[in-house]
């Protein structure tokens, strides 16, 4: 478990790496420690006593030259060019501290100061690398990077949890809701609360009043709550025990997390607020189906305490970090577990091992072949973004490759009520929501949220509230429900193959500039399973027309359409990507739609799509045939046609001409390849139609037995 924690600071080492001014990106390739294990307690162990508290104290040193992991860098401007770092070597040197917690289900623990650490580190070889030379000082850089997330991870007062279940239920917990109410701080021996950080000189607080404030005003705090990207805070309160009773509803998206509360200073029509101090209360869940919080208690004292479902409430008070800087009471309550294979805890006690196995068996259906029916409903508490507070807002919702919007309404608290349906999808996928207020010149984001959408019950509509993170304020109303899909279950049978998608690509609107003029010359080329085709070039345009027909046989792949800029020179650039929902369309009956592009900050495609059956079709064998042979002579014709222009442009040495006609040919050769496609599926149409026939006649004819007495 110790290594896995060391993994855990290297791995947010690497996420610091990537936020370094000189490294453009930067991707693990490959990662092994090797064969060489540490060593703990080489000099003994020794038990010591404080308070009530058990504390073990050991030796750890981990030295070893057989770990390998290479990291390839690509390089920002000046250092322009990409490097393959190997840390082929590591030494890490200090003392462990184990405190024993829950009468022995669980213990923390963590280095009592700062390990000794040494990375060995030398350079790859490859395509476009860098000289050892161009990367002065990168092993003592590495160290300092992760000496300082161990600390901020792994050393006193920092410490780990790590649980000894009575039993393993063999459940993952990939995220989870806790609801989370800031009651009130106390502030008692706290002589000097603030440091000088801020600039200011420092102030003293005594009596409640705020000494070197130029207002001599009482002092007002507030508290925000952080967990990961998600920030709430609580309004200002007066005085040195202040109280707030302020309850958020928080988003973990791990089975642990790390509840951080931030207490500032709040000066009336003030921007700029100051930092005080913080506090930190850990979660975990356990594999027994249980929940384990902890804090660093008073005199680095140890906080823990256990529920053994959701839904129970705990109240911890917890000392601010700093000398007798106070304390901080909460009240925590876990709403709800999610899990890998789509389950959920319930809040019901009674439930244990065996029991929610069945429930969840019985209850939960399989994540694929469905569809997930989805309202935006409202907003609320959206942050303000124009000169009166209120923003322009909409919200954009991604699942998979498919992308829709909302449209945009001009309050802070919105109300949508629009609906939308995706296709489930297994494998844990996220619905991505993010909410924007809409400006003449570039959207600004006002939050964003994932949601697990793994575990819902079929006929049960889910009615949540999701917070937006990377904001202070927000939330969105969601209904979700998940249906049955009767056209997967066609398409599983076999019984969705006769017939056909047609799709019509009418026009674009709003596509990206992706050329030095401000315009583009858009194509789409549409994916449907293997089958790949494509529209026409329109040049110097961000608003074409294409109006052609694709035909594809109805197989019930995903159908993606792929906006791309033709260019005669340089490889094609992509201008957005979307796509078409057709599934759950009745037969024969088209659907418009314009749906938002993907990948891109603008742009929209036009489209009408049709689920083809032939059954339905009111069309003669003579009139197909007819066509038939009148579109084999079209596209004969137009391939001579091409053929001859493209001989006299090799003459002409005319390149642009050339550029287009390759283009044309492209585009014929394709509708040859739908056409025969086309072809294929007719015949294997027509010999149905024929054995259909032949058991007619057979059924119809009389028996030889009745032949006979006759």
């Amino acid at each position: 478990m110790l290594l896995i924690n060391l993994i855990t600071a290297a791995g947010l080492a690497l996420e610091t790496l990537k936020t370094s001014k000189t490294k453009e990106r930067i991707e693990l390739q490959e990662f092994s420690l090797g064969s060489t294990p540490p060593n703990l307690g080489l000099h003994g162990t020794r038990w010591s006593t404080s308070g009530d508290q058990q504390i073990m104290r050991m030796g750890f040193e981990w030295d070893t030259n057989s770990i390998n992991i290479m990291l390839l860098a690509k390089l920002a401007k000046p250092l322009v060019g990409t490097a393959r770092i190997v840390i082929n070597s590591i030494h890490i040197k200090g003392d462990l501290l184990f405190m024993p917690i829950l009468d022995g289900q669980a213990v923390l623990y963590s280095f009592e100061s700062t390990p000794e650490v040494r990375i060995g580190v030398v350079f790859g070889s490859g395509s476009q690398t860098l000289p050892a030379t161009e990367l002065p000082g990168v092993s003592s850089w590495l160290v300092k990077l992760f000496t300082d997330t161990l600390v901020k991870t792994m050393v006193e007062p920092r410490r780990r949890c790590y649980s000894l279940p009575p039993v393993d239920l063999n459940k993952k917990a990939v995220g989870g809701i806790i609801s989370v109410t800031v009651v009130s701080a106390s502030t008692r021996a706290m002589d000097r609360l603030k440091g000088s950080s801020s600039g200011r000189q420092e102030s003293s607080i005594r009596n409640g009043t705020l000494e070197g404030n130029p207002g001599g005003g009482v002092l007002q705090t507030f508290v925000e709550v952080e967990l990961g990207e998600l920030t709430r805070k609580t309004n200002a309160s007066l005085g040195s025990s202040p109280r707030w009773d302020a309850t958020f509803n928080m988003v973990l998206h791990e089975d642990n997390g790390i509840l951080k509360f931030n207490l500032y200073e709040w000066v009336p029509n003030n921007l700029k607020h100051d930092y005080i101090t913080s506090s930190e209360l850990k979660v975990r869940y356990v594999k027994d189906d249980s929940t384990t919080f902890w804090a660093v208690g008073p005199g680095s004292s140890v906080l823990a305490k256990r529920v053994e479902s959701v839904g129970q409430e705990v109240e911890m008070v917890i000392p601010f970090e700093g000398n007798n800087l106070g304390e901080l009471t909460v009240r925590v309550v876990l709403r709800e577990w999610q899990f890998s294979d789509g389950s959920r805890s319930f809040n019901n006690s009674s439930l244990i091992g065996s029991q929610r196995s069945m429930y969840r068996s019985s209850d939960v259906q399989p994540r694929t072949g469905r569809k997930l029916k989805l309202t935006v409903v409202e907003g609320r508490d959206l942050v303000g973004k124009d000169k009166l507070g209120k923003s322009n807002s909409y919200v954009k919702l991604q699942y998979g490759k498919a992308l829709y919007r909302t449209r945009t309404v001009n309050v802070l608290n919105p109300v949508w009520n629009e609906k939308f349906e995706f296709d489930e999808i297994g494998g844990g996928e996220y619905l991505k929501v993010k909410c924007y207020s809409e400006d003449t010149f570039t959207d600004d984001s006002i939050g964003s949220a994932q949601v697990n959408l793994e575990g819902l019950v079929e006929g049960q509509l889910k009615d949540i509230w999701v917070p937006l993170e990377k904001v202070s304020t927000g939330e969105l109303r969601l209904q979700i429900e998940a249906v049955k899909n009767d056209d997967y279950e066609e398409s599983r049978s076999g019984r969705s193959g006769r017939g056909w998608i047609e799709l019509v690509v009418i026009e674009g609107k709003d596509l990206i500039a992706a050329d030095l003029r401000g315009t583009s010359d858009p194509y789409v080329r549409v994916h449907y399973g293997n089958l790949k085709k494509r529209t026409k070039v329109t040049y110097k345009t961000l608003n074409p027309q294409w109006n052609q027909t694709l035909e594809f046989p109805d197989d019930g792949s995903p159908l993606e359409l792929h906006v791309k800029d033709h260019n005669a020179v340089l490889p094609t650039s992509s201008i957005g990507h979307c796509v078409v929902e057709y599934q759950r369309l009745p037969p024969n009956q088209m659907a418009d739609k314009w749906i938002p592009l993907q990948g891109v900050r603008k742009g929209e495609i036009h489209v009408q799509i049709t689920r083809k059956v032939p059954e339905l079709q009111k069309r003669s064998s003579t009139g197909s045939n007819l066509s038939s042979l009148s579109k084999a002579n079209q596209i004969s014709d137009q391939m001579r046609q091409i053929m001859t222009k493209f001989r006299g442009l090799i003459e002409d040495e005319d390149l642009e001409g050339l550029s287009l006609v390759l283009n044309e040919m492209e585009i014929s050769q394709e509708e040859q390849e739908e056409y025969m496609v086309q072809l294929e599926n007719e015949q294997t149409l027509l010999l149905n139609k024929i054995g259909e026939l032949g058991q007619e006649i057979f059924k119809s004819s009389p028996s030889p037995s009745r032949k006979i007495s006759g």
